[in-house]
């Protein structure tokens, strides 16, 4: 798959470019009829365009998406040089039945463009549903079709050139007329499905009866967001609805829950999912669209968040909108006087992390593992440079002392950190890294998708990170971890960060770290620490025993939910 992956990325060239080399096809052939030098350009713009088009048929095969199916693309190159082929034919004097094949064949790509638009923005807008699938047609026939007639062209090109029995025009065009029909029989039966479903859209909800409501709008690949909550909110036992507002985010919801999701992009597409027996909408972020679902005064809205940590985003006022902002522990609350954020200490509900209880704490009298196995898990940089706290400039400096020192090393960096290019970079490294040394690390797919963070944890014996949610969630474990001083010095770090005073610290900058030895030591020695880590464990995840906090979630969202 590497390999086919490389061969295809070879052949980039824009839609332009072949639509240019169509429009040479055209006025050569326009000057020098059907001559050799036309036939020789003919055959060449057709192979150029024929491979890249068949680059984009085999990226869209393997992307597997509708909307990104292979379906019109060189649009204007293929339709260039079907007038480029037929130009040849009468040149030639080819008989009338290679002209009309060839006529069908440009219909066929004009017909192609015509769909275009309305198959790429096809899509799923029920799941779970019974009774009520909305299924847009298959990318599968989509790209059968833009494969069908690109070889249609290609085929074209053959017969004219070396004066072939037009019959075999016809039967590629014929492959293409198939898929044409297909497609256009699926999108109508499409269609009539999801305007069925529109106009019903409210009775269908009625008919659910949700008490509850779980809005969500995230970019791609935030998946983890809702993943972390799902399991918790279904064991609320009250019928609830997923609404999502973009179709990668719906894609990713079906395949976490058998709850009935519905997918609303548009403000005014909320209306009909918004029943009489709903009662509350849980948040899991603070995406902008948030506001669309909040308009709604009859709900009583509460931000769940995706973890906790000492980020600035942390403290954003954007959480005073909601009706109640449930969290783990009382530094949650604290951190918004820190950062100068005016709260209603009545908005906030402590219900501890539900999801922390699954993770092992480290047995105070048990012998240390040798070698000990060290988990690395960066953050991301953010969208803003004031919220950048990724230590990845420095990361392979980080796993090369910890291979230097035997440890295993675990590698989980955050799901957004490759979203840098910089990062990107450091991320690679540390994988070649750890596959050239060769010993039982744990990294790449395993470790970041397999894996839940929560295994991760488990798996380890201490840890390095960042200014993160994953430190508060590793206090539970009672396990020590060293934190990277990223946005600012480390002699300024604990001050900012309050999570710090159960850290080990290390100071990042420019790529270069400093203390890193101190820490290691430390952290993997005598753990001078550990006396400190349990008294702020109580601060950042509350009172209540990990094992008991999913009832605890499930007690507190009930007062609002009956």
């Amino acid at each position: 798959m590497k390999l086919l992956r490389g061969l295809v990325q070879a052949l980039k060239l824009d839609d332009a470019v072949c639509a240019l080399l169509g429009l040479v096809a055209i006025v050569v052939v326009l000057a020098n009829g059907g001559d050799t030098i036309s036939l020789i350009v003919l055959c060449v713009v057709a192979a150029v365009v024929g491979a890249v088009g068949l680059r984009r048929v085999v990226l869209s095969v393997m992307d597997g998406e509708l909307v990104n199916a292979a379906i019109a693309r060189l649009f204007a190159a293929r339709l260039e040089l079907t007038l480029a082929i037929i130009l040849v034919a009468a040149a030639q004097g080819t008989l009338v039945s290679t002209f009309v094949a060839l006529a069908i064949l440009g219909a066929l790509t004009a017909l192609e463009y015509m769909m275009a638009v309305p198959v790429q923005y096809a899509r799923n807008a029920i799941a779970h549903v019974p009774g009520w699938p909305v299924f847009p047609p298959k990318a599968m026939w989509a790209n059968m079709l833009a494969a069908a007639d690109l070889g249609a062209l290609i085929v074209a090109v053959i017969v004219v050139v070396f004066h072939l029995p037009a019959l075999i025009i016809w039967f590629v065009v014929a492959i293409g007329v198939m898929c044409t029909t297909i497609l256009v029989a699926l999108g109508v039966r499409y269609l009539v499905m999801l305007l069925k479903s529109e106009r019903r859209l409210a009775a269908i909800v009625d008919d659910i009866k949700p008490v509850f409501v779980l809005h969500w709008q995230a970019p791609g690949g935030a998946a983890y967001q809702v993943g972390m909550w799902l399991p918790y909110l279904e064991r609320i036992g009250l019928p609830f609805i997923v609404v999502v507002r973009s179709l990668e985010n719906f894609n990713d919801v079906v395949k976490l829950t058998a709850a009935p999701v519905f997918l609303r992009v548009g403000m005014d597409e909320l209306d009909p999912v918004v029943c009489a027996s709903l009662r509350v909408a849980f948040y899991v972020n603070t995406a902008v669209n948030n506001l669309h679902m909040i308009r709604f005064p009859q709900l009583r809205h509460i931000q769940l968040n995706h973890g906790d940590s000492d980020k600035i985003a942390s403290a954003s006022p954007t959480f005073r909108q909601y009706d109640r902002n449930f969290v783990a522990g009382q530094a949650a609350v604290d951190r918004f006087g820190h950062f100068g954020v005016d709260v209603d200490p009545k908005q906030f509900v402590l219900v501890g992390r539900p999801q922390l209880e699954n993770v092992k704490v480290a047995e105070p009298s048990a012998a240390k593992r040798q070698p000990p196995t060290v988990l690395y898990t960066p953050t991301w940089s953010g969208n803003f440079e004031d919220s950048d706290y990724c230590s990845l400039s420095a990361g392979p400096h980080i796993v090369q002392e910890l291979l230097a020192r035997g440890c295993r090393v675990v590698f989980r960096p955050h799901p957004f950190a490759r979203r840098h290019l910089g990062n990107q970079a450091a991320c690679r490294t540390i994988v070649a890294m750890l596959e050239a040394d060769g010993g039982d690390h744990l990294y790449g797919p395993l470790a970041e998708n397999t894996m839940s963070i929560f295994d991760c944890f488990n798996e380890s014996d201490a840890m390095i990170t960042d200014v993160s949610s994953v430190v508060s969630d590793y206090l539970v474990s009672d396990k020590p971890f060293t934190m990277a001083a990223v946005s600012v010095p480390a002699a300024e770090f604990m001050e900012d960060f309050p999570q710090a005073r159960a850290a080990y610290i290390i100071d990042v900058k420019d790529g270069h770290v400093t203390g890193l030895d101190a820490a290691l030591d430390a952290m993997l020695g005598d753990d001078p620490m550990a006396p400190i880590r349990r008294s702020v464990k109580e601060y950042y995840l509350g009172d209540v025993p990990p094992e008991r906090c999913p009832q605890r979630f499930i007690d507190e969202a009930k007062k609002f939910l009956v």
